[in-house]
């Protein structure tokens, strides 16, 4: 029965991954102009983020989801800013010649960037939420052990998704 937990999180997981936005583009840049370690790597700080909100969806914290949901303009505002930054950065930038040596601190700073952008995106919360608590999935019946499951699905679907994405 645990096992439905894992499959409903991966389907989650895809479902709200899957539609291209700001992090979808991003990552097919990066993934054109840097080689496909580095839009990997953006794909994985996406997962790592859903993954994160799969966890305040799966476990219940209606605090930290409610301060997220009553704090979504100064997110939207510092996200937004951030991606217009990046925005500029890449369009003043000469396109690659070939893909970049993939360093660990270049790497590390596109996974980080890819974390913050997604996490100050309030939609992605309420998207969780939404489906959670659609699909009666709050807490998973105050079960940790199959809210755990259903987070970690969440997270497979996510980085299924990068993985397929970034490989295409």
């Amino acid at each position: 029965m645990d096992f439905l937990f894992l499959v409903k999180g991966l389907l989650i997981g895809l479902s709200i991954t899957a539609p291209v936005g700001p992090i979808g583009m991003l990552t097919i840049q990066r993934t054109l102009t840097k080689g496909r370690i580095y839009g990997l790597v953006t794909g994985m700080g996406a997962a790592t983020a859903d993954g994160l909100y799969g966890c305040i969806a799966g476990f219940g914290l209606t605090f930290v989801s409610s301060f997220l949901v009553n704090q979504q303009s100064w997110l939207k505002l510092v996200g937004g800013v951030f991606l217009c930054y990046l925005g500029i950065k890449t369009f003043l930038s000469h396109a690659a010649k070939k893909a970049a040596d993939g360093n660990a601190s270049n790497l590390l700073l596109a996974y980080a960037t890819t974390v913050f952008l997604t996490l100050t995106n309030p939609t992605t919360i309420l998207s969780f939420v939404a489906v959670f608590a659609g699909l009666g999935l709050g807490a998973a019946d105050n079960n940790y052990g199959s809210a755990s499951l259903l987070v970690l699905g969440v997270f497979y679907g996510s980085a299924l998704w990068w993985l397929l994405l970034t490989a295409g």
